[in-house]
């Protein structure tokens, strides 16, 4: 078996204020060291082993993916913040769980949900204010929370209580970071007696109140015999196989995660195309050639229609994944080629590196969508995992893309994008998010 070459702690300890910065440095350093594949000791008793194998990844995520677990850092860490849904779960809870919601996300129930999607949509691109530089994250952020949540909740008078729940969940995600890379400052953190932002049960009282929000709508539908045709009302309907409905308690903690994935990833993808557009005006062009040749006003057959558009997301996806990295613990001892997976260790998968690798990408670090069309988009089926991979892999692909191809055709029919500034900065916290995000909007 090969040996998984170590950096050393002094090494890492170095580094540890750029680490909780921006990892990624780090990673790519000791990518281009090491291989595709090392290991660091963060704290005693703590090894986590990075990868950005193909064959490893597809051992650990596929062929074998019942061996392997999410780490505490997922179920234990972001679990108390968000509970225990599909994104933290593991074992026969997430299967039943998983078996049960998926019906809700097939896209003959999607399409049912495309015109809430378009007015949501509509509403919120005609906030943008054209001529000046503009944070388009933040227009993407309440978007694409105000479509879940909407998606979710058929309710009038909803925006004071979307807000709450957006603002409560970011705030949790900025606590967490600080969990999961100063795990050292943690006995600090966890104490009551620092200012409210700063520790972790000022942050673990506020996802009570988005709890008791939660419960509120879930009571207030169960009292109304009036059917919505949203999301609520599937996971309300939906039954386990012995014919039990799901625990209001297990259904705020999946509502939590649709919240936490299905917006903030959404956002992210939406605001780096937006900026590769603006950066790149000959495909620019060609998205809005694309959509001024749609043929038919149904939403469904112009979503079928987009297909450049749809490339477009799939390589900003590829240079900039949402969920960037990973993780798994081993279960019990595996082998994958000459590399020994001992029982209880921590993998690490980086898409992100993944994704850029020189040997596996032509011109890995430029945009070109056209690498994703209908004849290319097989070949890199082993290499690429924008959503993750196997049975784990992102219930919500279909509502992301439906989403967010239904936002580029709506804002370039309207706009000319001209970027600010030459370069596309990124912030990596739970997932890859944008930074300095400013865009120029003109009217076409």
């Amino acid at each position: 078996m090969r040996t998984i070459e170590k950096v050393s702690s002094l090494r890492f300890l170095s580094q540890s204020r750029q680490i909780y910065k921006d990892p990624l440095p780090f990673h790519r350093e000791n990518f281009q060291r090491y291989g595709h594949t090392f290991k660091i000791s963060p704290k005693p008793g703590l090894t986590i082993h990075f990868t950005c194998d193909t064959s490893i990844t597809k051992h650990i995520l596929q062929k074998n993916q019942r061996n392997y677990n999410k780490s505490s850092l997922q179920t234990d860490d972001l679990g108390k913040y968000i509970g225990h849904g599909l994104l933290t779960a593991n074992g026969e809870s997430w299967r039943r769980n998983r078996k049960l919601v998926q019906p809700a996300f097939y896209k003959k129930q999607l399409a049912t949900l495309i015109e809430s999607m378009q007015r949501v949509i509509i509403e919120e691109l005609a906030k943008i204010k054209t001529n000046t530089p503009i944070d388009i994250h933040e227009i993407f952020s309440d978007l694409a929370f105000k479509v879940v949540a909407k998606s979710l909740f058929y309710l009038e008078d909803m925006d004071e209580r979307i807000a709450r729940l957006q603002y409560i969940t970011e705030q949790a995600q900025k606590m967490l970071i600080k969990e999961l890379r100063l795990p050292f400052l943690m006995w600090y953190y966890d104490r009551r007696w620092l200012s409210g932002e700063s520790s972790i049960p000022y942050h673990l009282e506020l996802i009570d109140e988005a709890r008791a929000i939660l419960q509120e709508i879930i009571d207030s539908r169960k009292q109304d015999d009036k059917q919505y045709g949203d999301l609520l009302d599937l996971l309300l309907q939906s039954t386990y196989e012995d014919g039990s409905h799901m625990s209001d308690r297990q259904l705020i903690d999946e509502i939590l995660v649709l919240f936490i994935a299905g917006h903030e990833t959404t956002a992210n993808v939406l605001t780096f195309a937006t900026q590769l557009l603006a950066h790149h005006p000959s495909e620019q062009q060609q998205v809005q050639h694309e959509i001024a040749g749609i043929s038919s006003p149904d939403l469904m057959v112009q979503l079928k229609e987009l297909e450049f558009t749809k490339q477009t997301l799939e390589e900003t996806m590829r240079l900039y994944p949402p969920a960037y990295v990973t993780d798994r613990v081993t279960v019990e001892d595996d082998v994958c080629g000459d590399i020994h997976l001992k029982a209880g260790s921590i993998w690490l998968i980086s898409f992100y590196e993944m994704h850029r690798r020189k040997d596996l990408w032509e011109q890995p670090d430029d945009f070109v969508p056209q690498r994703f069309n209908a004849a290319n988009r097989k070949k890199y089926s082993d290499q690429y995992f924008p959503f993750g991979a196997g049975p784990r892999m992102c219930i919500g692909n279909n509502f992301a893309m439906f989403e967010m191809a239904l936002v580029l055709k709506n804002m370039l029919s309207a706009y000319d994008l001209q970027p600010v500034g030459e370069s596309i900065e990124y912030h990596p916290l739970i997932t890859l998010r944008p930074k300095n995000a400013q865009i120029i909007f003109k009217n076409r």
